[in-house]
């Protein structure tokens, strides 16, 4: 069995660039796969993709020309069925033996084995291994039916008549396994060894690939193109910080446009370009969204390295007249393609300086009134009427965190919050939403507070991103948070699986961050009922415990994703903590319990303590009677606990969980007294009440901090 590298290629039109890295990726992964199924090659066999504007490719080391054989065993059927009372071959036998191409001569070596409570037949043979070609040929068509394509087109074949489908018209195929062309055919081509190189700096035309093993060098040298995804864009990346290193500058770090860009050329040549610095007056982010969206350039910045997401600056950075262009071609002169380039971002400059001189002619709270006019929701009006609830919202919160001063600070931030929706600037750039809120604002001479409210109130917007940077914002930001929740949970617009069209659960995050990372005193069950007393009566449902539970959910899954273990969080979420803000210094308490060597038993008492409890039956937890301690070891656990709780409480009121919690390690030897000693459900009714009186005080004392029982193995 022979054992070569083996290469595919697929040349088509140009590929959709934002989906180009994925279908490589998903290309060389699925074929792989199905050639290691077929044991034409091995599970680990190393793979390299190709994924260039015109092709996908993969290279794979290892791959056999045929599979070996493999041993293979039928069960035909029980013996008593397929052998008559003189061991002889009944039909049924021999008719599910000719199905398998055998006759009569093969009864004598069937091999008998136990198949539950009965005995089998099963018939042995030796199936070949698959060839190459045909493995290739199932694997391919497998690989291509399964990329994730985001529109497939339909196109005709050569002859005139036949259609297939596929993301883009393939022209070439191209299958190598070492110099050997597999005879393949997919999409009415043939498999071959010829491809095409760059459209225009190609030494040759067209390339012949002499092996899978030259395919990356002689594309290269011939095709004028880098065909892997990940070396084309390494070069990108080596060439911006190249040009931009002799200015003293810095490109922006944008991965998805790094990966769009790198799925548009197929010879990157990295150009610096310029612009007039009075476009410099408009917005940096203005300037920066508009030359990577429209034109892909690379924005170039000075003092410190810019990261966007989107168009949202992560680090900052100021933005200077340069930017980089990344050429398709390197002509030896490329003035021409630099002057081009300048003539076609100038004009994209323009409008939005345009765009930015016109929205300032109109104060941002003379566009308030216009909201009315824009509809929310279907069923929860417009924008006019929803920023009247975030309003109420923001105001009430601004008063529990800062007292009648911040409210009305909250109240004026929210009411310009969402004005520069009607601007021109957001109405061309909806990415600019809130950003453009803060300038117009500043423009207008309201206090920094205010207008970085305005940019803020969508913060957080993904894991990882930044808070609302004073207390104004987070006001408002809570309130538009807590406002879309309540809103649409009370309209029955839940979440359901993947499903989540309004991103509920990460305004949900966003709640618990704000609450948590700022410290926020606020009970969660008060926000709730603020957020839906801001709607008009009879509009929502009653959804107050769905949408509290909703976001309880969402705070044990960040819990978790943090490191603390699922008992943990259980033990701290099973109280319906009020105060979010205090839950992760409660887990850090846990923690540090669980790991006494105590903790074990305290907490399995615990647990018989509140099974206890649960099935004692009327009123428990009435006056402690000390008269009525007959046993030693409740006498012991009385007077333990008369030690041990006050101190314990004592922690827990100054917010040391930890030492209130480490404080019970104390009571584990009169908790152990007290079962092996003492028999609580007594004969005596006012013997039994008082014994489950001390476990009541107990169990209140254990479980102030977190419900104990829950890290019970």
């Amino acid at each position: 069995m022979t054992m070569q590298n083996l290469l595919v290629e697929l040349f088509v039109e140009e590929l959709p660039p934002k989906a180009l890295k994925k279908l490589g990726e998903a290309f060389a992964a699925a074929l792989a796969e199905s050639l290691a199924a077929q044991g034409l090659a091995e599970a680990k066999a190393a793979v390299a993709d190709f994924a260039s504007p015109r092709r996908l490719g993969v290279h794979i080391e290892g791959v056999l020309q045929r599979a070996a054989d493999k041993p293979v065993s039928t069960k035909l059927m029980p013996v008593a069925v397929g052998l008559d009372a003189e061991g002889k071959a009944t039909p049924a036998l021999l008719k599910r033996l000719a199905a398998l191409g055998a006759d009569a001569s093969a009864v004598g070596q069937l091999r008998r084995a136990a198949d539950g409570k009965n005995e089998a037949l099963f018939h042995d043979s030796i199936a070949p291994g698959m060839t190459l070609a045909d493995g290739l040929q199932h694997a391919l068509e497998a690989a291509m039916a399964k990329l994730p394509i985001p529109k497939v087109m339909q196109y005709q074949l050569a002859d005139g008549w036949s259609s297939v489908h596929f993301v883009r018209p393939v022209h070439g195929l191209v299958a190598l396994h070492g110099t050997d062309i597999v005879p393949l055919s997919v999409l009415g081509l043939t498999a071959g060894r010829d491809t095409q190189g760059h459209r225009f700096e190609a030494r040759v035309s067209p390339v012949v690939i002499r092996s899978a093993d030259s395919y990356a060098s002689q594309m290269k040298d011939e095709g004028a193109v880098i065909a892997s995804f990940a070396e084309r864009r390494a070069e990108i990346v080596r060439q911006l910080q190249s040009a931009a290193a002799p200015s003293g500058l810095t490109p922006v770090e944008d991965d998805a446009l790094l990966d769009e860009v790198t799925a548009l050329v197929e010879r990157p040549n990295v150009l610096v370009g310029t612009f007039e610095d009075a476009f410099l007056e408009v917005p940096q982010e203005c300037l920066i969204l508009t030359m990577k969206a429209n034109q892909k350039y690379f924005p170039l910045l000075r003092d410190a390295p810019a990261i966007f997401d989107g168009a949202r600056q992560v680090a900052q950075g100021k933005l200077t007249n340069r930017f980089l262009i990344v050429s398709n071609i390197s002509p030896a002169d490329a003035s021409a393609v630099i002057g081009g380039n300048e003539r076609v971002v100038r004009p994209r400059l323009a409008d939005a300086k345009f765009f930015f001189d016109q929205d300032r002619k109109k104060a941002l709270d003379s566009r308030v009134l216009g909201l009315a006019r824009v509809v929310y929701h279907n069923k929860l009006g417009t924008q006019g009427e929803r920023v009247t609830r975030v309003q109420a919202i923001a105001r009430a919160i601004g008063e529990q965190i800062g007292g009648e001063a911040l409210a009305l600070k909250a109240d004026q931030a929210a009411l310009l919050a969402k004005a520069d929706l009607l601007t021109d600037m957001v109405g061309e750039f909806p990415e600019l939403q809130g950003i453009m809120g803060r300038y117009y604002a500043q423009h207008d001479g309201l206090a920094d507070d205010i207008a970085f409210a305005i940019e803020d109130h969508y913060k957080p917007r993904f894991a990882g991103d930044e808070l609302p940077r004073s207390d104004v914002g987070v006001c408002v930001a809570l309130a538009d948070k807590l406002e879309t929740l309540v809103g649409l949970f009370g309209i029955g617009e839940k979440p359901s699986g993947d499903r989540d069209p309004f991103a509920l659960r990460r305004h949900a995050l966003g709640v618990i961050r704000m609450l948590i990372e700022k410290s926020l005193p606020l009970s969660l069950d008060d926000l709730v009922n603020i957020a839906f007393a801001a709607f008009p009566q009879g509009l929502l449902g009653q959804a107050h415990t769905d949408v509290y539970m909703f976001v309880f959910e969402r705070l044990s899954g960040a819990m978790r994703e943090q490191g603390y273990s699922a008992n943990e969080v259980d033990a701290v979420l099973s109280l319906n903590p009020t105060q979010i803000h205090l839950v992760p210094k409660q887990l850090e308490a846990v923690r540090a319990f669980a790991a006494l060597p105590e903790a074990p038993t305290l907490a399995a008492a615990n647990k018989r303590v509140g099974n206890i409890l649960k099935k004692a039956e009327g009123e428990v937890g009435g006056a402690l009677d000390q008269s009525r301690l007959v046993e030693a070891a409740e006498t012991a656990l009385f007077a333990a606990l008369g030690e041990i709780a006050p101190r314990a409480d004592a922690a827990f009121a100054a917010g040391d969980y930890t030492a209130s919690l480490q404080a019970l390690a104390a009571l584990k030897a009169p908790v152990d007294a007290f079962f092996d000693q003492v028999m609580v459900n007594a004969d005596d009714p006012a013997l039994k009440a008082n014994r489950l009186a001390l476990l009541h005080r107990l169990h209140q004392t254990m479980n102030r901090v977190a419900d104990l029982s829950r890290l019970a193995a």
